[in-house]
């Protein structure tokens, strides 16, 4: 998948991940990615979510590596719908271009869980607070005021609308809310779960392969899921499934998972939503 994780760099004596986007037909959003690569701030702040969740917490992954590929995967999706003629929300409501809206999604997938820097519980809310001014720096001199605002306001509605019980209001918002269940392939599930226990959670969490996003026949988006185990199927359920539900993308994106292999009883072979 495009969505890997960006190469490593020596800074500071740590091994640091460079976010890599393709950027090359927006300048507006490869800017901000390399403010975003230049930022000491920002990758501490990755740091300290990260050590939250998996040291302290036991959780999966928040760290560099996850907001590297979930901003891929929002890219992604966001093109394949603009190919099929859906129209970004800052361009429909506020006159602003598509780049823009590259530009907004890719803020959302990088800054969202920010707020895990601080604590779990209410992460989504604390991201808002840690964003805020992070994302008027990253956005200085590339926007007049107005336009600056729009940017930011649409970014946060993003961060904020990936909580569990979120309502996106806009296309962006609801990229960035799929986007984040999608990091799911072995080991990666947003659903927590204790390490080292053999449960459902653990189990579908390893189950998954390979996710795969392409242009869709019917709708804009096609999302395969490959799974070596049914129990691949409880992410599906339990997690993309709820972020995909009030999303506002329903209507363009389908999800097909198949298990491949022999190391099971088939109990099921393909899967939709």
């Amino acid at each position: 998948m495009e969505e890997r994780a960006g190469e490593e760099r020596q800074v500071a004596g740590e091994q640091r991940i460079e976010i890599r986007l393709p950027v090359r037909h927006n300048p507006l959003l490869r800017t901000v990615i390399e403010r975003v690569n230049a930022d000491d701030e920002l990758f501490a702040l990755w740091k300290a979510a990260n050590i939250n969740a998996v040291d302290r917490l036991g959780m999966t992954d928040h760290g560099p590596v996850h907001f590297q590929i979930v901003s891929n995967i929002a890219l992604k999706l966001l093109r394949l719908l603009v190919e099929r003629d859906v129209v970004p929300s800052v361009v429909s409501d506020h006159g602003m271009s598509n780049d823009d809206a590259e530009v907004i999604v890719a803020l959302g997938a990088l800054l969202h869980d920010l707020g895990m820097s601080i604590q779990r519980a209410d992460h989504e809310q604390f991201s808002l607070l840690v964003a805020m001014p992070k994302i008027d720096q990253l956005l200085q001199g590339l926007y007049p005021v107005g336009a600056r605002a729009i940017i930011r306001s649409e970014t946060l509605h993003a961060i904020i609308s990936h909580r569990s019980d979120g309502r996106p209001m806009t296309i962006e918002a609801g990229i960035v809310r799929v986007a984040d269940a999608l990091d799911m392939t072995k080991g990666r599930s947003r659903i927590p779960f204790e390490a080292g226990m053999v449960n459902i959670h653990s189990l579908s969490a390893a189950s998954i392969e390979q996710v795969e996003i392409l242009p869709g026949q019917e709708k804009p988006i096609h999302i395969n899921v490959q799974m070596n185990n049914s129990a691949g199927v409880f992410q599906l359920d339990e997690l993309l499934k709820e972020k995909l539900n009030g999303s506002g993308l329903e209507r363009y994106v389908e999800v097909e998972a198949t298990i491949e292999g022999e190391t099971e009883k088939k109990l099921v072979t393909i899967f939709r939503l």
